[in-house]
């Protein structure tokens, strides 16, 4: 089912993003982390591109067990990295020709120890690109990727919400946020987003906080800001159980805000596990119904 028409009717929805592992052994222990979620009814998840892209085959390969040993509704993530713009729509016929109906579009991070995106040959440089030619093979419900605290690239907010909404004006139909731990970036992004006059609906990501060090590099990549406060108390936990207690606390607290504010979607970064998210959505009261 298209995510377009699936997440409107219900009103409030999580929702969860995997990475594709690189063994099958990893895969899976994978299918058992998501056999633990589905029991939460996501409205959908998603399979990203792996960073730096390269791992098509991994991520079709996840998508394709999703749809057929799982009841939930995959969406693959899709890149520019290192692919032509006919490779990219042989992409997109292949997933539509399996049943896939959703896509989420992105540029994708320059390969690693690249500092600058270089544009492939006959490829693409931006995700509005990718928008259009899903638009143009049909059958899909599209989703792009949003910036509360500005893509790190762009020279400001204003430029960087009117490329937002260029690419939604493309085709988009939802959006999902990149991870942010400070809620009033979302609500200004929000503030900005509605001035723009884009109302498709945008969907906050939530990136639990377990291994500090790990964020901290995760930041460090994409431009998102960690709260000292948050930083300073993980730093002082005394084990992994303290730190991860911390974590779950603040993603908790994170939720309430959102939804005390008339937030009813979110998107969980699950980094294949499921003890954190499913204690979290337990905290808040999800039951799946």
């Amino acid at each position: 089912m298209r995510i377009k028409e699936l997440i409107a009717p219900l009103g409030r929805h999580v929702s969860f993003e995997f990475f594709p592992p690189k063994t099958k052994e990893d895969e899976d222990q994978l299918f058992k982390v998501i056999a633990e979620l589905e029991a939460l009814k996501p409205a959908f998840v998603s399979v990203t591109y792996g960073a730096g892209g390269g791992t098509m085959k991994n991520t079709s390969n996840v998508v394709v067990r999703l749809k057929m040993e799982t009841s939930l509704t995959p969406m693959p993530h899709l890149t520019c990295v290192d692919q032509s713009a006919g490779e990219l729509e042989d992409i997109l016929e292949d997933y539509r020709g399996q049943g896939v109906e959703n896509i989420l579009a992105l540029r994708g991070d320059p390969p690693n120890g690249v500092e600058k995106f270089i544009t492939p040959k006959d490829g693409f440089c931006y995700a509005i690109d990718l928008v259009k030619l899903a638009v143009s093979v049909g059958g899909y419900s599209i989703g792009v990727a949003v910036y509360p605290e500005g893509h790190k690239e762009s020279p400001s907010l204003e430029r960087d919400m009117f490329y937002t909404k260029q690419k939604i004006d493309a085709g988009a139909d939802f959006a999902i946020t990149q991870m942010f731990f400070d809620n009033r970036f979302f609500y200004d992004f929000m503030g900005r987003a509605e001035k723009a006059g884009i109302s498709i609906p945008v969907i906050p990501g939530i990136m639990p906080v377990t291994d500090i060090e790990k964020i901290k590099r995760f930041s460090q990549m994409s431009g998102a800001t960690l709260p000292p406060s948050l930083v300073g108390r993980m730093e002082k936990a005394t084990s992994a159980d303290e730190a991860r207690r911390i974590g779950v606390d603040f993603a908790v607290n994170q939720c309430q805000d959102l939804w005390q504010n008339g937030v009813r979607y979110f998107h969980f970064y699950t980094l294949n596990r499921s003890q954190t998210v499913t204690e979290i959505l337990r905290n808040l009261g999800w039951n799946g119904a």
